[in-house]
């Protein structure tokens, strides 16, 4: 038996609800008008460094994470790094490392795929861990030089191999998502020591209202004690400058 696609968005976004711990997460699709591609990317840390971030964004359309403290930073690395770049209004790259910016450089031209320059990378070095790296890439087809055709998503997460110190790659690619739809991809399945690996493919999740409201539900859905930033990006199909909105866990959300 089949099961609607919206019971298993709602199931799905039950679970995620239920879920202490994502470590990084984002979800790529289609708001409910069908206008805009979305990007939504959550933060959660357990412990104080990893807390002491914000997300923060600018004109070109940058996401980025910043030390809340900057006295309070020990270790930049790996938690410090641009969650979401774009390039040429047509090209929109999400993920959680330094990769973001080796993607969008790389671009997509002719005959290149789209997760190419994710080649020159592994999960990241973080012994017992080995948190994967996962990376989103929203492509406006047919743009610059033409009226957008669609938009195609790809969800790729590098992750350890079961042998050894291998890296096992996976790539999904979406010509097309029903609006009011995205796929989701996080860091880690919940807690653990080490931290368990997000396993199977993307899963189906609800995009629900306006920017704001896509925030406030994703945002209250993630655990308490553990959420530390999210943010959402609006891409228009109709080439129009993309829009963001962010939360940080010492905002007030309203």
């Amino acid at each position: 038996m089949t099961t609607r696609p919206e019971l298993q968005a709602q199931a799905n976004m039950l679970a995620f609800s239920e879920n202490p711990y994502h470590g990084r997460f984002f979800v790529l699709g289609m708001d409910n008008t069908g206008e805009n591609a979305v990007q939504i990317y959550g933060v959660e840390g357990r412990s104080d460094h990893s807390r002491n971030r914000v997300l923060s964004y600018d004109a070109t359309g940058r996401v980025f994470t910043e030390p809340a403290d900057p006295s309070k930073m020990k270790d930049p690395s790996l938690i410090i790094y641009n969650a979401m770049k774009e390039r040429d209004h047509g090209y929109f790259v999400v993920s959680n490392g330094e990769q973001t910016d080796k993607v969008v450089t790389f671009g997509l031209g002719v005959g290149e795929y789209a997760g190419e320059g994710l080649f020159s990378y592994q999960y990241e070095p973080d012994v017992p861990n080995f948190t994967p790296r996962i990376t989103g890439i929203c492509f406006r087809r047919g743009w610059p030089s033409g009226k957008c055709e669609g938009v195609s998503f790809t969800l790729a997460i590098l992750r350890k191999s079961l042998w050894g110190e291998a890296c096992d790659r996976h790539f999904y690619t979406y010509d097309h998502i029903e609006p009011g739809f995205g796929f989701y991809i996080s860091t880690y399945t919940g807690n653990g020591d080490p931290l368990p690996s997000f396993a199977g493919e993307p899963r189906l999740m609800p995009i629900e209202g306006d920017i704001k409201a896509i925030a406030k539900s994703y945002w209250e859905a993630m655990d308490t004690a553990n959420r530390v930033a999210l943010a959402v990006k609006f891409i228009p199909l109709d080439g129009k400058w993309s829009r963001i909105y962010v939360i940080n866990q010492y905002d007030k959300v309203g």
